[in-house]
Parts: structure tokens; C-alpha cells; sequence
């Protein structure tokens, strides 16, 4: 259904160290930038990249949105926080772990890039 993601990035070089460590705990690769400045990470057909916003804009959290990220297990959503802390990311919400509704069992893991844009780590049971 997508071929890409892009969010919009305040600094690419301090959102590219944030996206290499956080994805990096879920084994994507870390980006690469593109002579226009954009940080893409490539995995199979999935494409996200960061961006300074091309109106000259400040970046901004969209209010309401998330982008959810694959995790194959509870320890790599984990890692993927923590790796995400430790560069620049913001814990929101409850803090990692089983969430319950809706007759799914999913971990979630939760966090805001330096940015502001909100991201989670899922990983069904």
C-alpha cells in the first residue's frame, strides 16, 4: 500500500544518529543520504526517509499520527527504545510492554525523535 515514508527532520544529522541507533536495534541499516540531504533506510520494499521540510518551514510533530515500526520480538522493541533514548528520543506514553484490546495482544514501545515526530516498535504475539 506505501511506497514511502518521509518525515520532516529540524536537523537531518542529529535525526540520522537517532534512526541509526533506534532502527539499527531492529536490524535495518543505517541510512544513507542522497545528494539533496535526505536520510533514507531501504528494507525489502519499505522505504523511510527524513527531510528538511521543502517549504523552509520548521519541522513539527503531525498531532495524531504515529509511525509504526516492525519488531520481531519484545527485546528488539525494547532495544529499539532504549537505543532511541540514548540518542536523542523522548519516552511518551506508557512505557514499553503488552498492550491489550480489540482481541490483539501487541508490545509497544513508544518514543518522539528529536523532532517531536512520534514513532513505536510493535511486535504481535
Amino acid at each position: 500500500m506505501f511506497s514511502h515514508i518521509m518525515f520532516g527532520a529540524n536537523n537531518v544529522e542529529t535525526s540520522k544518529t537517532f534512526y541509526d541507533a533506534a532502527l539499527g536495534a531492529l536490524g535495518v541499516m543505517p541510512g544513507r543520504v542522497d545528494p539533496k540531504g535526505r536520510a533514507m533506510y531501504i528494507q525489502g520494499d519499505s522505504i523511510f526517509m527524513i527531510s528538511n521540510p521543502i517549504d523552509g518551514n520548521p519541522a513539527s510533530g503531525a498531532n495524531g499520527s504515529t509511525i509504526g515500526f516492525a519488531a520481531s520480538s519484545p527485546e528488539d522493541a525494547d532495544a529499539f527504545h532504549k537505543a532511541g533514548l540514548a540518542h536523542g528520543g523522548t519516552a511518551i506514553e506508557d512505557p514499553p510492554g503488552w498492550r491489550e484490546g480489540s482481541g490483539m495482544r501487541l508490545y509497544l514501545a513508544y518514543l518522539r525523535d528529536p523532532s517531536g515526530n512520534k514513532i513505536c516498535a510493535m511486535c504481535r504475539e
